[in-house]
């Protein structure tokens, strides 16, 4: 064994390498034997620190000898830990009878140069094997970090050469590191540290076997770990960059922090420390650093996972862009926060409110009014719903439009939709938004209204969103070039692959069920009318699930599954909740009622809630309270609670809920693109006992949701900017229609900007309205897509252009009240009716074999905002109501068959799989057309089935005598097979 490259030697390269960095105050290493493991701290650096900063105080308390004065304030510091903090007291001192002692002197300000003498004065100190107990004077730590003798961090060191990893250290401190140690009490140090020569786990307060560690990586590839590190040790970067002088200093100062949370039902609070995550350590700094070299006008896109801590990363750089200069001057004068999601409306500011020094500089506004004053006020910072932005905009003045703004958008991807953003740079912009002033005609203001649009030259724009759309990509993406193409990625970026693969949030589609419904339809009236397919059976499957039958069947297999996988089985130590995602309140409203009833005839020792917003029905109101007995805004809480466990929703829920006792998801929502992946998301969040979660899907597909998580796993990129072009094709296709005439457009633009009537607007509009009906149906659709197209495409794009152009202005004003105006072009229900034409005969539910779904490990690019696209009439597909009941039930399994579950299999597994594999397919698929693949396609199918004639008699049978099955099953192995195969 090679005794030089032990677990002593990384400690020694640690203390070595610190107390060798260059920084003021620089590390030194301390001894061991001046731990004080009664009062928990090194008396010697404290008493040094204490006579060297307030040497008359330090005389009066007499620390160094340890008589009756220095034992007196030592209990009281003690006391003070305990009660507020290791943080707080180094914060804020402590007050020991006619004396106020320091503890800690912070960072100066520029200038500042007595406050740079004392910051100088404090004492960073490292120390080896320190032994820690009174009552087992031989146990020791590793290491101990002290700041002016007192503990802020621990660190447990194992050594991969010799067999232990950063596991063992954790392991060390959950068996053998006594939390009721005064050492390792809460509050006590600030974090601990498990490290070793490739990882770092960190833990903000020791629980025995419930400690709770999570990574501090740099992460690598996009996913967990840290990269080789040619110049030394792997984890290097902790003592090297995070420890040092200053940036601990920052991190005492700004980041680490006990938040004290308050159950609102019980009114107990409970204090949870913080420390920071690497990548929210390290984009909150990146983010500093690029304003105090730029100054305000930025824009910058931070795509962090979801359930990866932005509320926190969001706090932490708020209330630092208050202070942040540029050029010796504050680089904003208010930080104005903005949400779309009304939960963390509030969690934000009460989040920025207990990071910031002084709270009064925070200001919540519950009210356009409250924002209006606010803004006016120049309040420092400022938390708000993008809703209320719009609502303001004409009253405001123009004072504060001279002032600069760092504006941070949470959820970005929904937050800068075109009139919301519009409106908040018409807001705080310069150029303003109000009636023309007496020196300025109607083109003035019109180029004013297009100036004020634009994104404030005099603000800096921070977007957070785990799923970045083109449009926030390209208004808030770093632009780069390849091949001559203009692309965008994100300034920052802490991917769903690496917080999932780091533990800090779990895979929601590692364990995923679909669960498939099949119904048989029989048709109840003699004749035989024809209806459009495609339609019908739309209308079909609606009229199916929402029969209390089919509700009752499915809430009858969430349940069981919930009692028998979730509750039988302890998931998450015995405390896992579910949540039911349902398509409408309605079903929502049916669902809760289904599954109360079940779980009460069956006793089961749980509740259901229903979440869904206030409805009216026959002229009566219905609310949650109606059927939960409590208060709407106790839903969050009440969950948490037993004897609540399932929570069904109706939208509400679906976004920014963030509970870690959530399990299990049964959806019965189609879900597709973000909204899939912000609602399954909502599983994602960790807890220290939570191990897996999963999800049973009764109304999507494992393909559907791949798509949709695929763009995000990795780094979301823009594969090109939006072509402005794109305007002037929509533009002339909206022209060369002649529905809308340049004369009418000025004219309406001249009137609107001088605040005219309506009497004198409406005119103009319904000139161009009574055009538009008289035009054929596909004319009407043509026009009316293109309108809306341009005034999304021009929404979006006059905030990013560098330049204006007063024509599109026009069209778009215009357009915006046009559009209203237009009646959707009638047509034809060629289902009507169908409902009334069929009955439900049998309905069941199976589940398939759970399944992980891998998803691509690639960045993702996104296409641009799509341009003009020929939008017409769709003519209906007619077919018998026999022909589509056949091909309804023949879809769902409408066959008696003698083992249905073997028979799928074979069906949807075994049979596309051999036929895929058929070499005269293989070369159809590859050298001709689809219709002579699918020829090749029929033959491989009919070969594949005779081999089965033997062992599935039934199933070649129906393959050969039912034309109808036939013909479907033909169909559905086509498709299956013949991407793959071309």
């Amino acid at each position: 064994m090679v005794t030089y490259l032990n677990e002593a030697s990384l400690e020694s390269l640690i203390v070595e390498q610190l107390v060798g960095l260059d920084g003021t105050p620089a590390w030194h290493e301390g001894d061991p034997k001046t731990f004080d493991a009664a009062f928990g701290l090194d008396r010697g650096e404290l008493t040094a620190f204490l006579e060297a900063t307030q040497p008359e105080t330090a005389e009066l308390l007499d620390i160094g000898s340890g008589g009756p004065a220095a034992q007196k304030f030592l209990a009281r510091l003690e006391g003070e830990i305990t009660k507020r903090g290791i943080v707080d007291v180094l914060r804020r001192g402590v007050d020991h009878l006619q004396h106020h002692v320091d503890l800690y002197y912070p960072a100066p300000s520029h200038g500042n140069a007595r406050a740079a003498e004392q910051h100088a004065a404090n004492r960073l100190q490292i120390t080896r094997q320190v032994h820690y107990s009174v009552h087992s004077p031989g146990n020791s730590i590793d290491l101990v970090a002290f700041l002016n003798g007192l503990p802020i961090i621990t660190f447990e060191l194992k050594n991969l050469i010799t067999g232990q990893s950063v596991e063992d250290a954790i392991a060390q401190y959950k068996a053998h590191r006594d939390p009721s140690e005064l050492l390792f009490r809460p509050g006590r140090a600030i974090v601990h540290l498990a490290v070793d020569d490739r990882s770092v786990r960190f833990c903000t307060e020791l629980k025995g076997r419930a400690s709770w560690f999570l990574p501090f990586d740099l992460g690598h590839d996009d996913g967990a770990g840290n990269p080789p590190n040619p110049r030394g040790v792997a984890t290097d970067y902790l003592w090297r960059r995070v420890l040092a002088p200053q940036s601990l200093t920052d991190i005492i100062e700004h980041y680490a922090h006990v938040v004290s949370v308050e159950n609102k039902r019980t009114r107990k609070r409970s204090r949870l420390p913080v420390f920071p995550r690497y990548h929210q350590l390290d984009v909150v700094r990146a983010l500093l650093a690029d304003v105090r070299a730029h100054g305000a006008g930025g824009r910058y896109l931070v795509q962090h996972s979801a359930g990866s801590g932005k509320s926190n990363s969001i706090a932490w750089l708020t209330h630092q862009l208050i202070g942040v200069e540029h050029n010796g001057t504050a680089a904003f004068d208010t930080i104005i926060v903005v949400t779309d999601r009304v939960i963390l409306d509030r969690q934000i500011h009460d989040t920025i409110k207990g990071f910031t020094q002084i709270a009064s500089t925070v200001v919540h506004a519950d009210s356009s009014a409250d924002l209006r004053t606010a803004i006016e006020a120049g309040k420092k910072i400022i938390v708000t719903t993008a809703q209320k932005f719009p609502y303001i905009v004409a009253g405001l003045g123009t004072r504060h439009r001279e002032r600069t703004y760092g504006i941070v958008v949470d959820e970005a991807h929904s937050s800068q939709g075109g009139s919301v953003s519009a409106a908040l740079a018409a807001s705080l912009s310069a150029h303003g938004v109000a009636a023309a002033r007496e020196d300025e005609d109607a083109e003035d203001l019109l180029v004013r209204l297009m100036a004020a649009k634009k994104l404030l030259p005099n603000a800096s724009y921070f977007a957070f969103t785990a799923t970045p759309k083109n449009k926030t990509l390209e208004t808030f993406g770093v632009p780069y070039v390849v091949d001559g193409v203009t692309k965008r990625r994100p300034f920052h970026s802490y991917t769903m692959k690496q917080a999932i693969q780091e533990g800090f949030i779990l895979d929601v589609l590692a364990n995923y069920v679909a669960v498939d419904a099949y119904y048989k339809l029989v048709k109840v009236v003699e004749d035989d009318p024809e209806f459009d397919a495609r339609r019908a059976n739309k209308k079909l499957r609606a009229f199916v699930e929402g029969q209390r039958e089919a509700i009752r069947q499915k809430a009858e297999v969430m349940a069981d599954h919930f009692h028998e996988q979730v509750w039988a089985k302890k998931k998450i130590g015995g405390k896992a909740r579910a949540m039911i995602v349902t398509s409408s309140i309605d079903r929502a409203i049916a669902y809760y009622e289904e599954l109360s009833a079940y779980l009460k005839e069956n006793r089961r020792p749980y509740q259901a809630i229903v979440a869904f917003s206030d409805i009216e029905r026959d002229g009566a109101k219905i609310t949650e309270v109606q059927y939960n007995g409590f208060p709407s805004a106790e839903i969050p809480d009440r969950i948490q609670d037993d004897p609540y466990r399932i929570l069904v929703v109706a939208d509400k829920f679906q976004t920014g809920y963030d509970e870690p006792l959530l399990h299990t998801m049964y959806v019965d929502k189609v879900l597709s693109g973000v909204r899939a992946v912000q609602t399954l998301s909502r599983l994602n969040r960790a807890h220290p006992q939570k191990n897996d979660v999963c999800v049973l899907d009764f109304a999507g597909d494992a393909a559907a949701i791949r798509t949709a998580f695929e763009p995000y796993y990795r780094t979301t990129l823009l594969a090109e900017e939006t072509d402005p072009n794109r305007l002037h094709d929509l533009a002339a296709l909206i022209m060369d229609s002649a529905i809308v005439v340049s004369d009418i457009i000025d004219d309406f633009v001249a009137l609107y900007l001088a605040e005219a009537r309506r009497d004198q607007l409406d005119p103009l509009l319904d000139a161009c309205a009574a055009e538009y009906i008289e035009r054929e149906i596909d004319d009407q659709i043509r026009f009316k897509s293109a309108a809306k197209s341009f005034v999304r495409a021009y929404g979006f794009l006059s905030a990013i252009l560098p330049y204006s152009n007063v024509a599109w202005e026009k069209l778009a004003i215009f357009l915006g009240f046009l559009i209203p105006k237009l009646p959707t072009p009638p047509e034809v229900d060629f289902a009507a009716g169908i409902i009334e034409s069929i009955d439900l005969d049998s309905f069941r539910v199976e589940k398939t074999q759970a399944m992980s779904i891998a998803l691509a490990d690639e960045d993702a690019e996104v296409q641009p905002v799509p341009g003009a696209g020929a939008v017409g009439h769709r003519d209906p597909a007619l077919e018998r109501l026999s022909e589509i009941v056949k091909s309804f039930n023949a879809l769902f399994g409408n066959i008696d068959w003698q083992d249905a579950e073997r028979i799928r299999h074979r069906i949807t597994e075994e049979v596309p799989a051999k036929v895929a594999e058929d070499p005269t397919y293989q070369t159809a698929a590859a050298n001709n057309d689809k219709a002579n693949a699918k020829i090749a396609m029929v033959d491989a199918l009919g070969r594949v089935m005779l081999s089965l004639v033997r062992d599935e008699t039934q199933l070649f049978k129906e393959y050969s005598d039912n034309a109808d099955f036939k013909k479907w099953l033909e169909d559905a192995v086509f498709r299956a097979t013949y991407k793959k195969s071309a």
